[in-house]
C-alpha cells in the first residue's frame, strides 16, 4: 500500500500535470470504488464542468480541489493515476476516467479494485470519514513529542500497531514504521504507554527523518509503485530492515528477523531493538 512518502510524491506529480484542466465528463467502470455519493451516476453528474485547482494530501488520501468540490482518492493497495491522451488504449484494470476537454483524460488504474473516492463539498472533507478520525501531519507543527507521548499513553497496545493506525500520526504503513522503530531502536512489540520520554523523542525524530527522506527519494517501489509519471521511488535502496530479512544489521551485524506483530509482517534488529531495553 502507497504510504505517505508515495502518495506525496504522487501528489506532487498529479500537480505538475492537471491543474486547471476542466472535466467533461467521467466514466465510471467500477463502481465499488465510488463511495460518496452512493450512485455512481450522481458522481459522475457533478464532477462533470468542474475544473481541478490543485491537489493536496492528507495522510494517504489525495485531496482533488476542484471548482465546487473536493474528491478524497485512497490508492489502497495497487491504485495509479495517469494522464493520457484520449487516444491511448484503455486496458481492464482502468476503472475511472476523467475526460478532460483539452483532449487528454487522467486515468485511475486498480488492480485489486481496493482504492476509493468521496465527494465533498469544500470544509465538509474534515469533519466527515475518511478523513474525520486522522492523526496529525507528520511534518506539521502539531505533531511534537508531547503529542507522541499522550498517544501513546492512552493505549496499552504494542507500540507498532499504534503507528499503524493513522490516529496517532498519519502516513505511516508497514515499510515506514519498521523503519523508523529500528533507527529509533525500538522493539516493535513494546507496549507504547511503557516508551520513555526518551524513546518517544527518538521514535519521533526516527518517524521526522524517515518519511522527509524518502519524500526526497520519491517514495519506495518495493513493490509496483511508480509515480503518475511512472517514474520509480529510490528509497527502497536504503531500506535498513523492510524486506531484509536474513541480512546483517547495518549497524551491529546481527542477522534481520521478521516476524508478525498484529497480523503485519515485521523486520526488526534483535540485538539493536530488544526487548526492554533501557537505551
Amino acid at each position: 500500500m502507497p504510504e505517505l512518502p508515495e502518495v506525496e510524491t504522487v501528489k506532487r506529480t498529479l500537480n505538475e500535470l492537471i491543474p486547471g484542466k476542466t472535466i467533461s465528463e467521467v466514466e465510471v467502470r467500477w463502481p465499488n470504488i465510488i463511495r460518496r455519493p452512493d450512485d455512481p451516476a450522481e458522481f459522475a453528474q457533478m464532477l462533470s464542468g468542474e475544473t481541478i485547482r490543485c491537489v493536496d494530501r492528507r495522510g494517504k488520501f489525495l485531496l482533488f480541489r476542484l471548482d465546487h468540490l473536493v474528491m478524497v482518492s485512497h490508492l489502497r493497495m495497487e491504485g495509479r493515476y495517469r494522464l493520457d491522451p484520449e487516444n491511448v488504449p484503455i486496458d481492464r484494470y482502468t476503472h475511472v476516467i476523467f475526460h478532460f476537454t483539452d483532449g487528454t483524460a487522467l486515468r485511475y488504474r486498480d488492480v485489486r479494485k481496493f482504492g476509493t473516492m468521496h465527494l465533498f463539498r469544500p470544509g465538509e472533507e474534515e469533519t466527515q470519514l475518511p478523513l474525520s478520525k486522522l492523526g496529525p501531519e507528520p511534518f506539521s507543527s502539531v505533531f511534537t513529542v508531547r503529542c507522541l507521548k499522550q498517544a501513546c499513553l492512552r493505549t496499552s497496545r504494542a507500540i507498532k500497531p499504534v503507528l499503524l493506525d493513522q490516529t496517532a500520526v498519519v502516513g505511516l504503513g508497514n515499510i515506514y514504521v519498521d523503519e523508523a522503530l529500528f533507527r529509533a531502536r525500538i522493539h516493535p512489540l513494546t507496549p507504547a504507554a511503557s516508551l520513555s520520554l526518551a524513546k518517544v523523542r527518538r521514535l519521533h525524530e526516527a518517524i521526522v527523518s524517515t518519511l522527509s527522506e524518502a519524500v526526497a527519494l520519491g517514495g519506495s517501489s518495493v513493490r509496483t509503485f511508480v509515480n503518475s509519471q511512472g517514474h520509480m521511488g529510490l528509497f527502497q535502496q536504503k531500506l535498513q530492515v523492510y524486506g531484509q530479512q536474513g541480512e546483517p544489521c547495518p549497524i551491529c551485524g546481527t542477522v534481520i528477523e521478521k516476524i508478525k506483530v498484529g497480523g503485519r509482517g515485521t523486520h526488526l534488529c534483535p540485538h539493536c531493538q530488544r526487548r526492554g531495553k533501557t537505551l
